[in-house]
C-alpha cells in the first residue's frame, strides 16, 4: 500500500461495513500513454488500440488469428482501486510495448441519465479465480486492513450482482464516454 500515492487514497472517505459508497462519480486506471489520447478522444470501449496491434501482431507471427472483442469501460467508485488497475494497465503494456509508463487515473462524472447504466462487472468472478484475481483481493483486503474493516468476504459463486460492486468495487459501462467527463487525477 505505501506505493499509492495520497492523492489517490480515498477509501477512508467511500469505505463501510457494507463496502464502498457510490455517487455519479467514477475512477478509470490506464496507463500515462494513453492520457493524450482519452483526453481528446474520450474513454473508448477496447480503447487501447497499441496493446491490440501487438497481440494481433503477436498472433501473427505465431500462425494464429486474433479476434478483437469489444470490452466496455471498467470502472470503480474508487480512486485507489482505479490506481491498482492503472498500475496493471502499465504492466500488461509492458510486456509488448517499450516506454516508460506510470499509471494514470481518470475521474468519470456522469450525468445521472447515463450514471444509471453503470453495472456491477459480476464477469469479474472469472478474474478472481486466477493469479491476477488473487494479487487484486490481497490489494483489496490491504485497503479494507488499512481503514479499520475485515477483509471483504464474498463468495463468488453465490454472491448478488451488487457485491461486485460494493465490497469489491467492480463496474463497467457498456458505451464510450466523452471526454468532457473525464478529469485527469493529478498530485
Amino acid at each position: 500500500m505505501t506505493d499509492t500515492p495520497a492523492v489517490v487514497k480515498d477509501a477512508k472517505d467511500l469505505l463501510t461495513a457494507k463496502g464502498f459508497i457510490t455517487s455519479n462519480t467514477w475512477y478509470h486506471g490506464t496507463s500515462s500513454a494513453l492520457v493524450a489520447s482519452i483526453k481528446a478522444q474520450g474513454l473508448k470501449r477496447s480503447g487501447d488500440q497499441a496493446l491490440k496491434d501487438a497481440a494481433k501482431k503477436t498472433m501473427a507471427t505465431i500462425g494464429n488469428s486474433y479476434t478483437e472483442s469489444i470490452e466496455p469501460i471498467f470502472l470503480t467508485q474508487s480512486r485507489e482501486l482505479a490506481f491498482y488497475w492503472a498500475q496493471q494497465a502499465v504492466r500488461n503494456r509492458s510486456v509488448r510495448i517499450e516506454g516508460n509508463e506510470q499509471p494514470a487515473v481518470f475521474s468519470v462524472t456522469l450525468p445521472e441519465t447515463l450514471n444509471s447504466q453503470v453495472k456491477p462487472d459480476v464477469g469479474a468472478a472469472s478474474l478472481l479465480l486466477v493469479k491476477e484475481g488473487e494479487n487484486f483481493m490481497a490489494y483489496l483486503a490491504g485497503i479494507y486492513q488499512e481503514n479499520g474493516f475485515g477483509s471483504p468476504e464474498i463468495d463468488l459463486m453465490k454472491a448478488g450482482r451488487m457485491e461486485y460492486l460494493n465490497k469489491l468495487g467492480m463496474a463497467y459501462f457498456d458505451a464510450d464516454i466523452d471526454a468532457s467527463c473525464l478529469d485527469l487525477i493529478t498530485g
